[in-house]
């Protein structure tokens, strides 16, 4: 399986048949969509109840990793804590169990680090959109209700594993484009009537940042279980902080004292103005961009875990073995500045010569070290030992 069947799977799975071009205009655009379920099953090998509870009884079962909500308590829909963990984090089973029973959701975040179907699609997603994916985890008992409506700071997909669940959906967005600095406090309410709608097994709702919703459990019948598979792509404005901070050494008007003791001059907020002008400039060089693109790419490798495709056994190639680039394994290749390329990974570079950035691209569809000629086993095994290629 090739990188882009790896990416194509995971999108598949989220978006059905839904065409390219619409699930970037998605991405790019503020409305929230539904997708019924073509198959009640579609979701059920990323997760089961019965997955969830051979997790709770592991010590990697802890708070804030696990957490609960129930928005009929007062205040704070979130419950503390102490209600189901003790001193150290770790779940008190029966207590959270009882907490259950008695209308708390349970949550787990990010648990695409700790199982491995789910592992797989966030990392397919990853490398469809070239950002960070995230799985959050909802197990909602019957009539239940975790939060109240609020909105996400990233885009979200919904997918409905089990049971059913009674979704409201708002159309607009009271605070545009909202991100994790973006406090929500209660302050902002849903515009004009909400769509309803039933999620049931095989559904899927696709849900754009600050986009107001809720949901809630049916009152009889099994436990809803779903998925709430979150986009992190960064803003612009974390971008830049990222960007200012790398050129800083690099660029003396960035490192200019700001005039703190001019302000009170008749002229000292033009005085401000006129320094922004030639920042504003400096930012929008064209060559910044490769950088910023770079940064993005670099972003994905280092905030994501890394899921080598070798185990503690290295995968060392026969000569006229076939392997290829693994899916799992974030990389991408730079320009340097004195010609050539680099390859990046979490935690590693190879510089590639002209000819070993050729083999790179005869990786994407398996090559052997016969096929490559001299130099051509060498090379593999350099890229086998981080665990950037698996047998074809």
């Amino acid at each position: 399986m090739t990188q882009q069947t790896a990416a194509a799977e995971a999108f598949d799975l989220a978006f059905g048949d839904l065409p390219f071009d619409e699930v970037m205009a998605l991405r790019e655009g503020t409305q929230w969509r539904y997708f019924a379920a073509s198959d009640p099953a579609r979701y059920r090998h990323l997760l089961s109840v019965a997955d969830l509870d051979a997790f709770l009884r592991t010590d990697a079962a802890r708070s804030p990793r696990i957490s609960m909500a129930d928005a009929g308590r007062k205040g704070s829909a979130g419950v503390p804590p102490h209600e189901f963990s003790d001193d150290m984090g770790r779940v008190d089973l029966p207590r959270l169990l009882q907490r259950f029973d008695t209308g708390g959701t349970l949550v787990v975040s990010q648990f695409q680090d700790m199982h491995a179907p789910l592992a797989r699609f966030c990392r397919g997603l990853e490398k469809a959109f070239l950002h960070g994916v995230q799985s959050n985890i909802y197990l909602t008992p019957p009539g239940a209700q975790g939060f109240r409506p609020h909105f996400d700071t990233h885009d979200v997909i919904v997918l409905q594993v089990s049971g059913e669940k009674s979704w409201r959906v708002w159309d607009g967005t009271p605070f545009p484009s909202p991100t994790r600095r973006t406090p929500w406090n209660n302050q902002h309410e849903g515009l004009g009537e909400p769509h309803t709608m039933l999620m049931r097994p095989g559904d899927a709702l696709y849900i754009p940042r600050g986009v107001i919703h809720d949901a809630a459990a049916q009152e009889t019948g099994e436990p809803s279980l779903h998925l709430t598979i979150g986009f992190l792509e960064p803003a612009w404005a974390e971008m830049m902080r990222d960007l200012i901070d790398a050129i800083e050494q690099e660029q003396p008007l960035l490192r200019a004292s700001f005039p703190t003791w001019r302000l009170a001059d008749e002229d000292g907020i033009s005085r401000v103005a006129s320094m922004l002008g030639p920042m504003a400039a400096l930012l929008g060089q064209p060559e910044l961009a490769e950088r910023l693109a770079v940064m993005a790419l670099d972003r994905v490798s280092q905030d994501r875990m890394p899921l080598p495709g070798r185990g503690l056994t290295p995968a060392v190639p026969a000569p006229a073995e076939r392997m290829r680039l693994t899916d799992t394994m974030h990389h991408h290749i730079v320009p340097l500045p004195d010609g050539g390329a680099a390859l990046r990974w979490q935690g590693g570079a190879e510089t590639l010569t002209e000819q070993e950035l050729g083999w790179m691209e005869r990786l994407e569809d398996g090559v052997s070290a016969e096929d490559l000629g001299e130099g051509g086993m060498a090379f593999l095994t350099r890229l086998a030992a981080p665990g950037l290629i698996e047998k074809a």
